[in-house]
């Protein structure tokens, strides 16, 4: 079996909470790192909040910097509609050295999610 472990990097992405309005996730550094995944998960739904996720990026940690991640840019899609008791991933391809998740909420009341950020091909190793 082969070692995943000292290869990937883990950077919390959006802290897991139940989310009841539009939030932006954490920032993620990319510096050191030739490739990033990010997992979203969730868990139960109320009052049918409806919620969707998407990546965006930035040259700078400044939050009016940040746009969303062109599609040729990213590996798989993310849902329409984030669903109850589920996990979602997206790769980014993109040349931004920071990225982030934001989750947005058209309409309910809200949702249990976090995210994570997986960073892969990274310049030394193992990883910390």
């Amino acid at each position: 079996m082969r070692d995943i472990v000292s290869n990937i990097g883990v950077k919390l992405a959006l802290s897991p909470a139940v989310q009841a309005a539009t939030i932006k996730g954490n920032t993620v550094d990319l510096q050191g790192s030739g490739s990033v995944a990010f997992i979203v998960n969730t868990g139960a739904i109320a009052g049918a909040g409806d919620f969707t996720a998407k990546i965006q990026e930035s040259d700078t940690t400044t939050d009016g910097d940040f746009t969303d991640v062109v599609a040729g840019d990213l590996i798989g899609s993310l849902p329409a509609t984030l669903t109850a008791d589920a996990s979602v991933k997206q790769g980014y391809i993109g040349h931004k050295r920071y990225v982030r998740v934001v989750l947005t909420k058209n309409g309910g009341t809200s949702i249990a999610a976090g995210a994570v950020a997986i960073l892969g091909n990274v310049a030394s190793r193992p990883v910390a």
